[in-house]
């Protein structure tokens, strides 16, 4: 196969490094347009695989919303790279057939970030204009854009990567484009990067849109979250449902509802400690864990304290997913309660909660 060193831009995309593509920057900076590129700019990085144009995109703004992952990337660092980026879709998925945008928002609120997902109408450009222009203010919020290249009279087709600044005078965005051995970030118009947003998807059938992404308020996970244990993430957000959808007698007990959960209990884990530090950060977690009610409830049903940690988690799971209703109900209400008044508990089983509605809207 013969090798390619980067594309040249289409006319209409301005280089960042060219001299006007530095004026615009000036520009753009002067008038309050960029308060959110030096966050991004710290964390830009080259996405790792040519799929990986969505969790490459993904990894920069998580970093530069200075989340942390809660796992270790290597030696004793909690940093995003790719490779974390596993929950809702594996890797291997991944580079096979890259990532829609609803997937890439399940993958955020899986790693401690708030999502929204928007697609455009036609003729309504002033949305995303209005997003961008907020998101470029100042740091705490970063637009990643899922746009077709062929639209921008780029080569390829669908492609994500973040927005990085608005020069609301010329009306250009900055795009970081994750893939720097194609093209460098540029300046293009934010008409013609709207129209690319609304290219369909021929993966789901929707326009492809873009993502607003917020770090999530208040402290990170580190310890609780849901496991693939074998299965794809679709299969366990579909087991995860059916939990759910089980209609228990309204005299069900605890007991027999935490029995009915053991043969799942494997897509629910608690983080082994990776270092010292680590350890200390989920201690209290743990022991807060292990006074509920839901883990003694739990202890009965598992041969080891790591397994009792998990059933405990995935009732607790259960309790503030479903809907309460009879004695059952009432039952998981007091459960939940208990947990969630425990302050650093309700941190991850709040954490916990987000992941499970991300995974089951994935359902098959």
């Amino acid at each position: 196969m013969e090798s390619i060193y980067r594309r040249p831009l289409p006319a209409e995309a301005i280089a960042f490094a060219s001299p006007e593509g530095q004026q615009l920057f000036a520009e753009g900076l002067a008038a309050g347009g960029l308060g959110g590129y030096f966050a991004l700019a710290e964390q830009y990085h080259t996405q790792s695989d040519p799929a990986f144009c969505g969790l490459g995109s993904l990894v920069v703004a998580l970093n530069a919303l200075a989340i942390d992952p809660g796992r270790t990337w290597k030696g004793p660092w909690r940093w995003f790279s790719e490779e974390l980026l596993d929950c809702c879709i594996s890797l291997d998925e991944v580079r096979a057939s890259g990532v829609d945008l609803d997937t890439l928002a399940c993958l955020a609120r899986c790693n401690g970030a708030d999502a929204t997902v928007v697609r455009l109408e036609h003729g309504d450009d002033d949305r995303l204009r209005a997003a961008i222009a907020r998101a470029s203010r100042a740091p705490g919020e970063v637009i990643v854009v899922a746009y077709d290249r062929a639209a921008l009279g780029q080569t390829g087709a669908g492609h994500f990567s973040p927005v990085a600044g608005y020069h609301a005078a010329r009306d250009l965005v900055l795009v970081l484009d994750v893939a720097r051995f194609k093209y460098p970030p540029h300046w293009v118009p934010l008409a013609r990067l709207a129209e690319a947003t609304r290219h369909v998807d021929p993966t789901t059938g929707q326009a492809r849109g873009w993502l607003t992404l917020r770090r999530h308020e208040g402290p990170q996970a580190l310890c609780l979250s849901l496991a693939r244990a074998g299965a794809s993430w679709p299969e366990v957000g579909r087991r995860l449902r059916l939990a759910l959808a089980e209609p228990w007698p309204d005299d069900t007990t605890p007991d027999a509802l935490v029995a009915s959960l053991v043969e799942i209990a494997a897509h629910c884990e608690t983080h082994a400690p990776d270092d010292a530090e680590h350890a200390a950060a989920i201690a209290p977690v743990l022991a807060a864990l292990r006074a509920t009610e839901a883990h003694r409830l739990a202890r009965p049903h598992a041969a080891t304290d790591e397994g009792a940690d998990a059933l405990a988690a995935l009732l607790l799971l259960v309790a503030q997913l479903r809907p309460g209703r009879g004695a059952l109900g009432t039952d998981l209400a007091r459960l939940r309660d208990e947990a969630l008044a425990e302050p650093a508990l309700r941190v991850e089983l709040e954490r916990l909660a987000a992941q499970g509605v991300a995974l089951r809207a994935l359902a098959p």
